[in-house]
């Protein structure tokens, strides 16, 4: 018999086990999300994904310790409201839910946190650098600085239900945030907070606001907003200066040859002759007691202006009587 009463208890706790498996988890959202002071109030539900008979609200406790309570539901949402928020309320919570038919139970939600501002304390300093309007593109340094309070120090920015960065202070109790090549998007008003204490949720208020302005560049007409416009204008100029001085060259080169041409043809016969001798002859008779002189005569260069040739002079040959009259 009691083999029998094992195997069942051991059976249904396998089929609890399988169903839990399969239940997926709920999910908890905390209404307001930020801006929570001491004294306030606020609400948490927990969304299910399908009905449920039970749901537990479960908080995080000291030294890690859980503290629950729970509700019966038959709807897809359960609430649960924290009146008078105080300091010992400034931590984690998540949910879960459980069905009887068949039993099971659903795995925990992603926990929340629930920050709670302590106004107690003096809000922080905050700088931005440059200053407010920038170009696209432009690093922008945001300073925030808590003095002596240390704890984590948070950037929010207006708009955004959580903070957008958080940092641990350097030694002087100051975090630097930069944001790299800013975008439009960038565009807005921040302000910092710091986290008081090693691991409390507790917030100091919300400190002076800078507004960021991100311009654009100046966009010149004619590029049609495409920052390479101007470099594709400058190669096709580039491209056409180079064609029109290899035309232009190529037009002097055929000038020059059509000149050439027209010189040839003006003279056609300007050939270089080898110049001829001239020789003087006299009758046999005279032919006694003559000797014979050379006498150079220069011939008309046959050859049109501008050449470089030196004319060679023309030799021609005399008999000359040196005898005198017989």
């Amino acid at each position: 018999m009691a083999p029998m009463a094992l195997a069942l208890i051991l059976g249904w706790w396998l089929v609890a086990a399988s169903r839990a498996q399969q239940l997926p988890p709920p999910s908890l959202s905390l209404h307001p999300s930020q801006g929570v002071s001491l004294g306030d109030t606020v609400t948490l539900r927990c969304h299910l994904p399908q009905l449920a008979a039970r749901v537990e609200l479960c908080q995080e406790g000291y030294r890690g310790t859980e503290m629950c309570k729970d509700m019966d539901v038959l709807q897809d949402t359960a609430e649960f409201s924290l009146v008078n928020v105080r300091r010992k309320d400034a931590v984690k919570y998540w949910c879960q839910y459980r069905v009887f038919q068949p039993p099971g139970t659903s795995k925990k939600s992603d926990p929340v946190e629930l920050l709670v501002t302590d106004h107690s304390y003096p809000p922080p300093g905050i700088s931005l650098i440059p200053k407010e309007s920038v170009e696209l593109g432009t690093n922008v340094t945001i300073q925030c600085w808590n003095q002596e309070y240390g704890g984590i120090i948070f950037l929010h920015k207006a708009g955004h239900s959580a903070p957008i960065q958080h940092q641990v202070p350097d030694g002087g109790g100051t975090a630097t945030f930069t944001i790299f090549g800013v975008t439009p998007s960038d565009s807005g008003t921040y302000r910092c907070s710091y986290r008081i204490g090693g691991s409390s949720l507790l917030l100091s208020p919300l400190g002076d606001n800078v507004t960021l302005e991100v311009i654009s560049r100046p966009v010149s007409p004619g590029d049609n907003g495409r920052p390479h416009g101007n470099l594709v204008a400058a190669v096709a100029g580039g491209c056409a200066a180079a064609i029109a001085f290899i035309l232009v060259v190529i037009v002097s080169f055929l000038l020059a040859a059509h000149r050439r041409q027209i010189r040839r043809d003006e003279n056609p016969g300007a050939t270089t002759r080898s110049p001829k001798a001239v020789q003087f002859q006299v009758s046999p008779a005279d032919s006694q007691a003559l000797t014979y002189a050379q006498l150079q005569v220069l011939t008309p260069s046959t050859h049109p202006p501008g050449s470089s040739t030196t004319p060679e002079p023309s030799v021609i040959y005399a008999q000359v009587g040196t005898g005198g009259p017989r």
